[in-house]
């Protein structure tokens, strides 16, 4: 039997690094990018050759144009989960346009170039799926995190997109929508939060919803663990009918069933910074 092949970008740590798991477990070769050697060599010891670790930063547009090059000609992939992200935290108001735009060139932008570079190897595939990560944040948005919110909204209408767009081709696209989950991520949006807002002009507006963000940052390391994550990625792979949407997590549940029932005025309420 031929070796299934999947790809997982952002593979150094949390849900990526658990998805490279879960998959190899089941037997699929895994592309997996990462940032730096220190990372490519981690996974290298773990899996050995069940995994091809590929340096990728998506800011850098020749490198995920070098590594979708290497993919495709290897032959066809099974399934694309575009996983890479980062958190930039900071009031609308304030954040600086360059961070800002950042956060949408990492998880928006840098979602859909990776998709196109690798969509001729999916097409090669026979019922190819691509896994969107996303997050409880596209469906719900509160203070001090409106750059990560409108990154995770926006994958939510380009998932939509082109999931319709690729349907006929035997392409299938899922969105996974994790709560919070106890990956490096908070800790190091938490530290990049602090660095970027100690290099802006004080100001005493947003005190009350900056310090409420870091509680909620602290509280990312008891969040849910990252393989529970990996096993729902996994499903969404291998299922004949996967789910389109589907939020992992009691706190993603208790957010999509707010969405889905209250009206937006409570929402907003509820959601609402406070002074």
């Amino acid at each position: 039997m031929t070796t299934r092949s999947a790809v997982v970008t952002g593979a150094s740590t949390g849900i990526g690094r658990a998805t490279v798991g879960e998959l190899v477990a089941a037997g699929f070769h895994v592309w997996a990018t990462v940032r730096t050697e220190k990372d490519a060599a981690s996974l290298g010891a773990e899996h050995g050759a069940a995994v091809t670790p590929l340096l990728v930063d998506l800011l850098d547009e020749d490198s995920v144009r070098a590594a979708g090059a290497r993919i495709v000609a290897a032959g066809p992939v099974h399934a694309l989960v575009n996983n890479a992200g980062i958190a930039v935290p900071a009031p609308l108001e304030i954040i600086p346009i360059d961070q800002f735009r950042r956060q949408l060139e990492v998880n928006l932008v840098g979602q859909l170039l990776m998709t196109q570079v690798v969509l001729p190897a999916l097409f090669q595939a026979k019922d190819a799926r691509i896994v969107f990560v996303g997050s409880i944040s596209g469906r719900i948005a509160g203070p001090v995190l409106g750059a990560y919110s409108a990154s995770k909204h926006g994958i939510v209408g380009m998932a939509g997109s082109l999931r319709a767009e690729l349907a006929p081709y035997g392409v299938t696209v899922c969105l996974v929508e994790p709560g919070v989950i106890a990956t490096p991520i908070w800790t190091t949006a938490a530290t990049a939060g602090t660095e970027l807002l100690d290099s802006l002009p004080p100001t005493e507006r947003y005190t009350a919803q900056i310090a409420g963000a870091r509680r909620r940052a602290a509280s990312g390391a008891s969040g849910l663990d990252p393989r529970v994550v990996a096993r729902v990625i996994h499903r969404a792979i291998v299922s004949p009918r996967p789910k389109p949407r589907q939020v992992v997590g009691r706190d993603a549940r208790i957010g999509a069933a707010l969405v889905r029932l209250l009206p937006f005025r409570a929402i907003y309420r509820l959601t609402a910074g406070k002074p």
